[in-house]
């Protein structure tokens, strides 16, 4: 376990505590010194066998706001099961009007948890006449992953889109010898993930909280 200062953390927004487990172990970060040992102590008191369950850590804080917890997800190339290409998948650049439309077409809360607007490669799509109903995308995380956001029209889901066009941009990410990376909340993206083969091996949380905590 390792919980150190970062005012400009990835884990986190700016000013809140970021924490993550990835196949047994945990970092957590925090934007001042002040907060580590209090940190550290309730991640300690949490820590069982099967590691820490990251859902229970805003009851044990005076937390202001969460987001998350949400899984951590991983693609080795063997495991890849690639969606059959029945449907094309047409590639746009990063920030194209028809992806900004798909955006706007669905909640704050939909649009931040898809990812979407912060993914930096081409934008895999499939579309419904003129308008693009599935998306698919990823940013280049420290060189190494690419952290895949997908994003459907909410009356064209449970139709298989987001295996779709995922597929393509995890087959971009590979080629670009990038490990695949998948963050998800929702139960509905963990089922897309694990259809193409990827396994969880941790979690996330971020937290904005004082300094006072409960054991």
């Amino acid at each position: 376990m390792s919980v150190v200062v970062s005012r400009e953390s990835l884990l986190c927004p700016p000013g809140w505590a970021g924490v993550v487990t990835l196949d047994g172990a945990i970092l957590a970060t925090v934007p001042d010194a002040g907060l580590i040992e209090p940190l550290r102590g309730v991640l300690l008191h949490h820590l069982g066998e099967s590691g820490i369950d990251l859902a229970r850590l805003p009851a044990r804080l005076p937390v202001q706001d969460t987001l998350g917890p949400a899984t951590l997800a991983y693609l080795d190339a063997g495991h890849f099961a690639a969606a059959h290409a029945d449907t094309e998948v047409e590639r746009l650049p990063a920030g194209h009007p028809d992806v900004r439309a798909l955006l706007a077409s669905v909640d704050e809360q939909g649009a931040g948890e898809s990812g979407m607007e912060k993914a930096a490669s081409a934008v895999c799509v499939v579309r419904d006449g003129q308008d693009v109903i599935a998306a698919a995308a990823y940013r280049p995380w420290l060189d190494m992953a690419a952290h895949v956001s997908v994003l459907t029209a909410p009356e064209h889901r449970g139709r298989g889109l987001a295996r779709r066009v995922a597929s393509a941009t995890v087959a971009d990410a590979m080629a670009n010898g990038l490990l695949p990376q998948w963050r998800a909340r929702p139960e509905a993206s963990r089922r897309v993930a694990r259809a193409l083969g990827f396994q969880e091996f941790g979690a996330q949380i971020s937290v904005r909280w004082s300094a006072r905590v409960t054991t």
